[in-house]
């Protein structure tokens, strides 16, 4: 697999791990649109921090991870299903962005949100600054400020692989007394910080975790695939075009000069509706689109 997540559990601390490595999907989405090289790098690390957070959660439906800034780069979001099914865009001004640009000059002043939208239950979204000097500090003063369980990231991307690392503190099992429980944490946590971007992008897991943890008792799962995959579709769009009313539907039609179409922002394909699409969409077919997809 070249897409993948894969939890890692300390057997005598209190303390589990997730890694994940990105290339194909990763590659699907910057295909999409020709990012900046900053760009594309911070897009990757959102993705991997996405399927990192995801393999934390029990749930069914859909994490998404948004970041917004009036800087040259407005907007980054990617959205990772519990089916592990990636997506993700970027808006921006290239003309702003250099090719040195970090976190900060890009989206000065912006806010990351985090939200879980569950097929069944109540969404939840929590938000926190772009104040750290890159995204893996910011998710983890999200963690810290959001009095969760202990967690901390580590994220890389190059524009052909991204990848991922997280460890997080668990409930007392192992460990009773809060000093052991702080010591143990933090030493996991020094021999981590000791890891090079080109040991994360490069080191496959068995290694990158003996190359860590060597001396501690790990336990290494089996992977789990990861893959790009967009929601558009044609029957969605017109259920979208439904939802603005005939009068209004048929005003965009005359507007766009006989066909409105539809663009996915994610993944670039285009639905196209003319008069006969949208006369049928009203009269009774509801969200029932015909099945001739045109581009």
């Amino acid at each position: 697999m070249n897409d993948f997540s894969q939890r890692f559990l300390f057997d005598d601390t209190d303390v589990r791990g997730e890694m994940v490595a990105l290339r194909e999907s990763y590659a699907h989405v910057l295909a999409k649109h020709a990012y900046p090289q900053p760009v594309a790098q911070l897009l990757g690390e959102l993705m991997a921090a996405a399927a990192l957070l995801v393999g934390t959660l029990k749930f069914d439906g859909l994490l998404v991870l948004q970041a917004r800034a009036e800087g040259p780069l407005s907007l980054l979001m990617v959205e990772c299903s519990s089916a592990r099914e990636l997506r993700g865009i970027a808006r921006y001004d290239a003309e702003q962005i250099g090719a040195d640009a970090d976190l900060q000059s890009l989206m000065p002043n912006g806010v990351l949100a985090i939200t879980i939208d569950p097929t069944r239950g109540q969404r939840y979204q929590g938000i926190v600054d772009l104040d750290g000097v890159d995204l893996a500090a910011c998710l983890t003063n999200y963690f810290a400020s959001s009095e969760q369980l202990p967690t901390r990231f580590w994220l890389k991307a190059d524009g052909q692989r991204a990848r991922g690392l997280l460890l997080q503190q668990l409930p007392p099992h192992h460990q009773s007394e809060p000093q052991e429980r702080a010591e143990s944490w933090n030493h996991v946590l020094t021999l981590a910080d000791t890891l090079t971007a080109e040991e994360l992008l490069g080191l496959d897991n068995p290694t990158l975790l003996h190359r860590l943890y060597h001396q501690e008792n790990v336990r290494l799962f089996d992977g789990q695939p990861l893959q790009f995959r967009c929601s558009c579709s044609r029957e969605r769009s017109a259920s979208a075009l439904a939802s603005l009313g005939q009068a209004d539907a048929e005003l965009l039609l005359a507007e766009q000069g006989g066909s409105v179409v539809i663009d996915c922002q994610f993944c670039n394909e285009r639905y196209a509706f003319d008069a006969a699409d949208i006369a049928q969409l009203f009269a009774g077919a509801g969200s029932e689109a015909p099945s001739q997809t045109r581009h």
